[in-house]
């Protein structure tokens, strides 16, 4: 049986937008996976979670968003969980449940030099496959004398993603919609409707 290969693209999606999406797809064709999952982020452990948008928005916000990419999945595993939503747990449960997948966590250079950090890293370094995409503000040597550090430390495949560097973030649009500025083009339109809809991000 041919092994599947999923790529992971987690985050609180507060709201998710074309910067995710863009890196998603580039992921995805870079490495031939076969489908991108998105994972809501439940309860996170690196943010105080009454600042955050309800868990039903943001599960809404990208599932509009992904809707038209017969490739984009989305899981709803770490928002109906109730205590904080470590990635290593995400993983575990997942490897658990598909047997025949290799996953490839998909995250940007910044998350991985905090990488430390996280929930048992040495342990998570060596149960998938990492995509990292250069942030415009990091030096790419650097990045590779990570990469190498950590491959040879933990047996990590990790690789780097070469895509374009969207300088686009979930606090930029909050702030715009915030003070009635367009957010067209940031966000699919579906989910500039559904902000619009559900009046979110006002105060």
């Amino acid at each position: 049986m041919k092994r599947e290969k999923i790529g992971i693209m987690g985050g609180t999606f507060d709201p998710i937008h074309n910067g995710h999406l863009i890196l998603a797809e580039y992921a995805r064709t870079t490495f031939g996976l076969d489908k991108i999952l998105f994972i809501p982020t439940g309860k996170p452990p690196h943010k105080d979670k009454d600042s955050i948008s309800s868990n039903s928005h943001r599960y809404n916000m990208t599932l509009f968003a992904i809707n038209s990419n017969p490739y984009y999945l989305i899981s709803s595993i770490e928002i109906q969980r109730e205590s904080i939503a470590y990635t290593i747990d995400t993983i575990k449960y997942l490897k658990s449940k598909f047997n025949y997948t290799d996953f490839y966590f998909i995250l940007g250079s910044d998350s991985l030099y905090q990488i430390h950090k996280w929930k048992d890293y040495k342990e998570l370094l060596g149960l998938c496959n990492f995509i990292v995409a250069k942030r415009q503000d990091l030096d790419n040597d650097n990045l590779k004398v990570k990469i190498k550090e950590l491959s040879e430390l933990y047996g990590s495949p990790l690789s780097i993603l070469e895509s374009p560097l969207i300088d686009i973030s979930s606090t930029e649009i909050r702030n715009r919609v915030k003070k009635g500025l367009s957010i067209k083009y940031l966000v699919p339109e579906s989910v500039e409707q559904y902000i619009e809809k559900n009046k979110l991000y006002k105060e």
